[in-house]
C-alpha cells in the first residue's frame, strides 16, 4: 500500500489550520512509575493541590520569597477539616441496616428501626479498600445513623463521605445528597440551606440507600468543618507552561522577578539504568525582570501522603545526610512490602525521599507543613525544628519534607537551584511468589541513598539530554504527523512510561510490567501492551519485549496450559497468574504474534521469535483454527461488552497468521512461510466478501448496517504483508469521514464513545496527509477541551469530550504509530 508523497505538516498549512497552544488536562510532574506519579490537574500550578493520577491528592508545594514578599508558584493549601462526626476511618459507630426494601419512610428519624440488623459503620464488601467494619455483599442496603452533635454552627458543616456505588443520603428526612456513581475515595459535598436549618445540638439522624452496580462496595460518611487557612500567600502569576515530553516547564512573575520551574523525569528508553532509577527533579530558576538586584529564596515541600495508601496510616520519619546531599525521608510504621493489590491503590511500603544539594544556603526540616509554609512566609526561613511526634497518622498534623534555598542577590543573570523528589519500593513485584526489586536494585548493592547520589551526579547532564531529547521527538512527530500531532505525542510520553515498572527477573532479564490504570488494575495485561507498542518499538524493542516476556514464561513454563496467550499475569503488582475473569483467546493470540513480528522489523531479526519459537506455532495454529470467524468473545474493547464474528478481531487473526508466516521465512522455514501467507491471502479475500456492506466494511460479518473502525489493519502496512488491498482502507477511511464526531471517530456503531489510541491507528492507514489531519484533528480538540480534568483518558465520548473511563494508561504509547509507520518504511 502506498502512501501519498507529502509531508504531512505541509498539508497541515495548506489546510489553513492554525497553531493551537495545548492545554493539557493534567500535566504531568513527577512520573516514575504507577506509584509514584504527581500531576497538576489544573490549568495553573498553583490553583489547587498536586494529586496522584487517581486524583488523591499528593501534595507538592512551592513558594517563592522576594524582597521580604512571598508568592505560591506550586500546589495550594489543601482545605483542612476538622471532624465533627467522625467516619469508621476515625471509629466505628452504631448502625441500622437491612438488605431488603423497607415500607413507611424510613428516612424520617421517627421510623421505627427495631426489626432492622444492628451493626458498626463503615458498610461494604470484604475486598474493598478500606476494610469495611460491617459486611455488605448483596447488591443493595439500607442504613439508618443516629448522631449526636455538640454546640457547632450547622452553617459550617460539611458532608464527608465514601461510596461505591450509587446512594441516596437522607439528613432528619431531607435530601442530603444523591448520585449514581462511585468516588473510590472520601469526598466532601456542601449541605442545603433546609438541611442545615434542620441540624441542631443533640440527636440528628444521617440515613442512605446503597445501590452496588458491579465490583467492591463500601458505605461511609461523617461531617466535618472546614478550618480557616494557617496562612494566606499571594499567588506567583503564571504566564506560560509548556509540556515536553520529558520535562513540564512553567514560566512565572513573582513582583519584579521571573520564575521558570522545570519538572523533569528522566524517561529515556535507551539508558534502562536512567529510565528505572525512582527519582525526579524539579528546577527553579529566577532573574530579574526590572534590571535591579532582589533577595530571592525559595521553598519546597512534599506531603508524606505520597508515601501511603491511606491518610489514616500512621508514618515515621527521618533526617539525615549523605553523599553531599540532605536526605529526608518518610515511610508507614508497618512496611507490608507488596502487601496489597489492586486498582485505586497507593503503595505504602517504602521510603518517600526529597533530596537536596548540601550548602550553607540550604535548609530542611520535617514538621507540619502548613506550620513550615507559614514560617517561611513570615520570616523566610525553616523557624520550626523537626518534628519528633512520630508515629502517627498522615492526617493527624500532616507532615510535610520542608526545603528553603536561598538564591541570593538575584540579577538578570538567571540563579538556579533544585531539589531531587525519589522513592525506594524496596521490591516492586511480585512474579510467580518471587519478590523482584526494581531494575536499579538488581545488584543487591544500590541503596536510596547511592541511587540519590547517582541523581545528583547526572543532573547536569540528564536534563540536558532530556531537553535534546524532547526536542528531536517533537521534530520527529511534527514531520511524521504535524503539530497537533507532535502535541498529543509530547503530552502522552511520560504517561505511557510511567504505566510500567521496570524490574529484573531472577536471571537478570528486565521485565517491563504495564498497570491497567483505572480499568481493574491487572499486570502485564496484553491487549494493554499491544496498543502501548509503538512508542517502545520506535526507542527501544527490548522494553516491548520485557513486556512479552512474563507472557511467553506464562505458557512455556506450563503454568497456563491453554493453547491461546493468556490475558494477564495477575493484579498489579501481584503477577502470580491471571486475574482477570474471562480470557480473550484470539485478541491475546493475536497481539504477541503481531507484536514479536514488529519486534524482528525493528531489530532487523527474528531472534527473539527464534527463542519462543514453540509457544508461537501453537498459538498461530489456533488461530489458524478459530481465528477467522471468530466465536461470540471478547476483544480489547472489553467495555462494549462480547460480540461474535468481529471483523476487525478476524483482521487480527489474520495479521497473527501473516506475521507467523512472515517470521518463519526470516529463520529460513520457506516452505511454512508460504504457507501461512497463503492462508492469511485467503482469508483476507473471504473477509472483504463476509463484511462488505457497499460504501464499507462491517462490524459484523454479514450485517451491512454495522460499522466500526478497524485499526488492527494498520499492521498490513507497516509490516509489509500486503494481505488486503488498498480499496480496503480507502474505502474505510472514507467512510469514516462521513461519521466524525466533535470530539472524534466513534470506535464503531454501537456507541458514540471512542478510544483515541484506535483514532490514531486508523489514522494512520490514511492515504492522504489531509485525511489523517482530519482524523487527529477531533482527537486534539478533546484532549485539549474535555472538562475531566486528569492525565489523559484514552476512552472518551466524542459528543462532548468527556472522560467515559481509564486515565492515565499506557495506551496512549498508541499515538506513536505515525512515527513508527515513518521509522519502518
Amino acid at each position: 500500500m502506498k502512501k501519498l508523497v507529502a509531508f504531512v505538516f505541509i498539508s497541515f498549512r495548506l489546510m489553513g489550520l492554525q497553531a493551537q497552544e495545548l492545554r493539557p488536562p493534567a500535566v504531568p510532574l513527577v512520573t516514575i512509575d504507577p506509584y509514584t506519579s504527581v500531576w497538576s490537574f489544573a490549568n495553573k500550578l498553583n490553583e489547587e493541590p498536586t494529586k496522584h493520577w487517581t486524583g488523591r491528592n499528593q501534595g507538592l508545594n512551592g513558594l517563592i520569597r522576594v524582597d521580604g514578599k512571598t508568592f505560591q508558584f506550586l500546589g495550594a493549601e489543601a482545605p483542612v477539616y476538622q471532624t465533627i462526626v467522625p467516619t469508621a476511618v476515625s471509629e466505628a459507630y452504631p448502625v441500622q441496616y437491612t438488605f431488603e426494601k423497607p415500607s413507611g419512610d424510613w428516612t424520617k428519624p421517627a421510623f421505627s428501626a427495631s426489626a432492622w440488623k444492628a451493626g458498626k459503620g463503615s458498610l461494604g464488601s470484604d475486598n474493598m479498600n478500606p476494610k469495611p467494619t460491617t459486611s455488605w455483599n448483596t447488591e443493595e442496603v439500607w442504613l439508618r445513623r443516629e448522631i449526636n452533635l455538640p454546640e457547632v454552627n450547622p452553617e459550617q458543616l460539611i458532608l464527608t463521605m465514601f461510596h461505591d456505588d450509587n446512594v441516596e443520603l437522607y439528613i432528619n428526612g431531607l435530601p442530603a445528597y444523591e448520585c449514581a456513581c462511585f468516588t473510590n475515595k472520601y469526598q466532601q459535598y456542601s449541605l442545603s440551606k433546609e438541611v442545615k436549618a434542620s441540624l441542631k445540638k443533640g440527636k440528628n439522624l444521617i440515613a442512605a440507600h446503597v445501590k452496588n452496580t458491579a465490583g467492591p462496595s463500601l458505605i461511609d460518611f461523617g461531617l466535618v468543618k472546614e478550618l480557616p487557612a494557617a496562612v494566606s500567600v499571594n499567588k506567583a502569576q503564571q504566564k506560560t507552561v509548556q509540556v515536553n515530553a520529558t520535562q513540564s516547564i512553567y514560566n512565572f512573575t513573582a513582583g519584579p522577578v521571573d520564575l521558570k520551574v522545570t519538572f523533569t523525569s528522566p524517561l529515556l528508553l535507551n539508558k534502562l539504568d536512567v529510565l528505572s532509577r525512582p527519582a525526579s527533579y524539579i528546577t527553579w530558576q529566577a532573574k530579574a525582570n526590572d534590571g535591579k538586584t532582589h533577595e530571592v529564596k525559595v521553598y519546597f515541600d512534599a506531603a508524606a501522603d505520597l508515601a501511603v495508601d491511606q491518610p489514616d496510616q500512621n508514618v515515621t520519619w527521618q533526617k539525615t545526610n549523605a553523599n553531599g546531599l540532605n536526605l529526608l525521608r518518610v515511610g508507614t510504621v508497618d512496611q507490608k512490602i507488596l502487601g496489597k493489590k489492586g486498582d485505586d491503590v497507593r503503595i505504602d511500603w517504602g521510603y518517600l525521599y526529597v533530596a537536596a544539594p548540601q550548602s550553607a544556603q540550604t535548609g530542611t526540616t520535617i514538621t507540619i507543613g502548613s506550620a513550615a509554609r507559614a514560617a517561611f512566609t513570615k520570616s523566610g526561613s525553616l523557624t520550626t525544628s523537626l518534628d519528633t511526634n512520630m508515629p502517627r497518622a498522615v492526617n493527624d498534623k500532616p507532615v510535610a519534607l520542608a526545603v528553603v534555598q536561598n538564591l541570593g542577590n538575584v540579577s538578570a543573570t538567571p540563579v538556579s537551584n533544585h531539589v531531587i523528589i525519589g522513592y525506594d519500593d524496596i521490591y516492586s513485584v511480585e512474579f510467580f511468589g518471587t519478590k523482584l526489586p526494581a531494575w536499579w536494585r538488581r545488584d543487591g548493592k544500590a541503596t536510596a541513598e547511592t541511587m540519590l547520589a547517582a541523581a545528583e551526579k547526572d543532573y547536569s547532564a540528564l536534563l540536558a539530554q532530556c531537553a535534546a531529547f524532547d526536542k528531536r521527538l517533537y521534530a520527529d512527530a511534527l514531520r511524521a504527523g504535524g503539530e497537533a500531532y507532535a502535541k498529543l505525542c509530547a503530552l502522552s510520553y511520560r504517561q505511557a512510561i510511567a504505566a510500567h515498572k521496570l524490574v529484573a527477573n531472577t536471571d537478570g532479564m528486565p521485565f517491563f510490567f504495564s498497570k491497567e490504570n483505572f480499568s481493574n488494575g491487572s499486570i502485564g495485561t496484553v491487549d494493554i501492551t499491544y496498543p502501548s507498542a509503538p512508542l517502545f518499538l520506535l526507542y527501544n524493542p527490548v522494553l516491548l519485549q520485557g513486556m512479552m516476556e512474563p507472557i511467553f514464561y506464562y505458557s512455556e513454563s506450563g503454568k497456563w496450559t491453554k493453547p491461546f496467550a493468556a490475558h494477564d499475569v495477575g493484579t498489579y503488582p501481584l503477577a502470580n497468574g491471571q486475574t482477570y475473569g474471562e480470557d480473550m483467546p484470539v485478541e491475546e493470540t493475536g497481539n504477541m504474534l503481531i507484536l514479536t513480528a514488529a519486534i524482528a522489523k525493528a531489530e532487523k531479526n527474528a531472534n527473539y521469535a527464534k527463542k519462543h519459537w514453540k509457544v508461537l506455532t501453537t498459538w498461530a495454529e489456533y488461530l489458524k483454527k478459530e481465528g477467522f470467524d471468530p466465536a461470540n468473545q471478547l476483544c480489547t474493547d472489553d467495555f462494549a461488552g462480547h460480540i461474535a464474528r468481529n471483523a476487525n478481531l478476524s483482521i487480527k487473526a489474520i495479521m497473527g497468521l501473516a506475521s507467523y508466516g512472515q517470521l518463519a521465512g526470516q529463520l529460513g522455514d520457506a516452505k511454512t512461510a508460504e504457507a501461512y501467507q497463503a492462508t492469511a491471502k485467503e482469508m483476507a479475500q473471504k473477509w472483504m466478501q463476509l463484511a462488505n456492506a457497499g460504501d464499507h466494511y462491517s462490524l459484523v460479518f454479514e450485517k451491512p448496517d454495522t460499522w466500526s473502525q478497524k485499526y488492527n489493519l494498520v499492521w498490513d502496512e507497516l509490516l509489509g504483508f500486503n494481505i488486503f488491498p488498498d480499496e480496503v482502507e480507502e474505502r474505510e477511511i472514507k467512510y469514516y469521514l462521513t461519521k466524525q464526531q466533535t470530539y472524534g471517530l466513534p470506535l464503531d456503531s454501537r456507541k458514540t464513545y471512542t478510544k483515541s489510541d484506535w483514532i490514531i491507528w486508523t489514522a494512520t492507514m490514511a492515504n492522504d496527509p489531509a485525511d489523517f489531519q482530519k482524523l487527529v484533528q477531533p482527537v486534539f480538540k478533546y484532549v485539549n477541551e474535555t472538562t475531566t480534568r486528569m492525565p489523559v483518558s484514552d476512552w472518551h465520548e466524542t459528543t462532548d469530550g468527556k472522560s467515559v473511563g481509564f486515565r492515565a494508561r499506557s495506551v496512549v504509547g498508541g499515538y506513536f504509530i505515525k512515527m513508527l509507520e515513518q521509522r519502518f518504511k
